[in-house]
């Protein structure tokens, strides 16, 4: 049984598998609101989690896109205009900061 809250409308607004003050009515797990509540929350749990790998990933790009260019492998030119603006912004920016020594936790694990 999960324990519900509503606004005005009638829509849920807070769902608790243990009861609360606030709580207005309960709803059987195999109701067709608690099973949309709970596909909308790991909806946005998965994009939360794609919006900080993203992050992640720019800074992968970034580092990556550094090293081919001081290895010769491409140039900056080779590069659209807009993008070597980004990078060039980014570079800078980064510096300014110190440099890629800060930005890869010496703790972290992984492939990488």
């Amino acid at each position: 049984m999960f324990y519900v809250q509503r606004d005005q409308q009638g829509e849920l607004v807070r769902v608790e598998g243990v009861p609360y003050v606030e709580a207005t009515e309960t709803l059987p797990p195999d109701n067709h609101e608690i099973q949309a509540w709970y596909a909308n929350d790991v909806i946005e749990n998965s994009l939360k989690q794609l919006k900080q790998s993203d992050f992640e990933m720019i800074r992968v790009l970034d580092d990556l896109i550094q090293v081919l260019i001081s290895k010769g492998v491409i140039r900056v030119t080779d590069l659209p205009s807009a993008a070597q603006a980004k990078l060039m912004d980014r570079t800078q920016a980064r510096e300014t900061l110190g440099g890629l020594n800060h930005l890869i936790n010496d703790d972290e694990t992984g492939l990488i």
